[in-house]
């Protein structure tokens, strides 16, 4: 079955001015831009990041595990998490180079390995962004694997944003540099159905047995 005969199918489960906003805020989605958490252990970054993430138009993540779950707290995501796909991955380099062969840079968020500094960073490719642990950054063996690292100027005494606010910032600046570049960072629109599906079915109550039935009629 076809994905726009799904999205046809749900769009009457939808009210006018939800269905509107799902229409235009997936033609202006992207996935040019993929953040990548490193073992991100407190819910309240996971949840900052997911909000930050979706706010800017990205609305995907990878979450790569080693000892902790990535479980953001749901009070501060604000419904973030209805709209941004997690996707979860070992903490491996295995990972990184799956990424990779998706077509992304990799780019570690860092100060190591003389970064680039995000005011002169251009943006003309497909990216992973590689954000480290709350405490010791961009692990060195990702730090080594990754094609490139940017580093955010930082003015004070504090050498470092805490990893939720940094992923905020790259991504609102890498946005805006996108936005003004004339470069086609959208998404095909095979991957914006696939998209509009889901947010169809996180707006509508009992979305997924909706479609469940639907898929299983036909």
């Amino acid at each position: 079955m076809e994905n726009q005969e799904i999205f046809n199918y749900l769009k009457q489960f939808l009210t006018e001015e939800r269905l509107q906003k799902i229409e235009k805020l997936s033609a202006e989605s992207s996935d040019f831009v993929l953040p990548v958490m490193e073992d991100v252990y407190q819910f309240r970054n996971a949840a900052a990041i997911i909000r930050s993430v979706e706010a800017c138009g990205f609305h995907k993540v990878v979450a790569m595990e080693a000892r902790n779950v990535f479980d953001p707290n749901l009070t501060v995501t604000k419904g973030a998490e209805n709209w941004v796909e997690v996707e979860k991955m070992a903490h491996t380099l295995e990972s990184l180079q799956e990424i990779r062969t998706r077509g992304y840079k990799l780019v570690a968020v860092s100060p190591e390995k003389n970064a680039k500094m995000l005011p002169d960073f251009q943006i003309k490719e497909s990216v992973a962004l590689i954000f480290g642990t709350e405490w010791k950054g961009v692990s060195d063996n990702f730090l080594n694997f990754c094609d490139e690292t940017l580093a955010i100027p930082m003015y004070g005494f504090t050498q470092s944003f805490n990893v939720s606010v940094a992923a905020a910032i790259c991504c609102y600046d890498l946005k805006q540099k996108l936005e003004k570049s004339g470069i086609h960072h959208q998404l095909s629109e095979e991957k914006r159905l696939e998209l509009m599906i889901k947010w169809a079915v996180n707006s509508i109550p009992s979305g997924e047995l909706i479609l469940e039935k639907f898929l299983h009629s036909n």
